[in-house]
């Protein structure tokens, strides 16, 4: 009888402890990602809180070898779930829309707070949104092509294609505003 009793002390802190770590890995990427599909760093908070409480409902049998892709789905779900939502609520009238204060930080608080790190993180919201989300994932969360693939539903292929031209703009623009050598000078004939 002791030695069941052994078994079940050691089993409950192991099953607490691989969550834990998957936790302390990815919350923050997770945070990083959510926040690039719904716009609002709260809200992120709050989709990532709640995966992580059904992670913590789930039995490991049926997430612990998949945890990273199982997380990353309910993430993208829910964040989809809640942009549904946002989308359903009452319009608002342009005069309403001009009272509320603009989202964007005035440009003499941008100026001051940019390094390259920002910028290019500024950067990414100004590509299509698909385009965002597998540079997020891929740059971000460390995904591969084939876990991008199987999170988004989109061919690897069709991945490879929306990171190679997101990171191309991103390149241009960059070196439109002189922060990177052009790369290619073009000949006149």
């Amino acid at each position: 009888m002791q030695d069941s009793g052994a078994i079940e002390v050691t089993e409950a802190p192991a099953t607490a402890d691989w969550r834990q770590t998957v936790f302390e890995e990815h919350q923050s990427l997770l945070v990083t990602y959510v926040q690039h599909l719904v716009g609002d760093l709260e809200t992120a908070r709050d989709v990532v809180q709640d995966t992580f409480l059904r992670l913590f409902h789930e039995d490991d049998r049926s997430v612990q070898d998949h945890a990273v892709p199982w997380l990353y789905t309910v993430c993208r779900r829910r964040a989809l779930d809640v942009l549904r939502r946002q989308r359903r609520m009452t319009a608002v009238d342009e005069t309403q829309l001009e009272a509320l204060p603009s989202l964007e930080p005035d440009p003499a608080t941008r100026a001051e707070g940019r390094d390259t790190a920002n910028e290019a993180l500024g950067l990414l919201e100004r590509l299509a949104p698909n385009q965002r989300e597998v540079v997020v994932l891929k740059f971000l969360s460390a995904l591969s092509y084939k876990e991008i693939s199987e999170l988004t539903g989109l061919s690897v292929s069709n991945v490879g294609f929306l990171l190679h031209t997101a990171l191309r703009r991103l390149r241009r623009h960059l070196e439109t505003a002189g922060r990177l050598p052009a790369s290619h000078p073009r000949r006149t004939p």
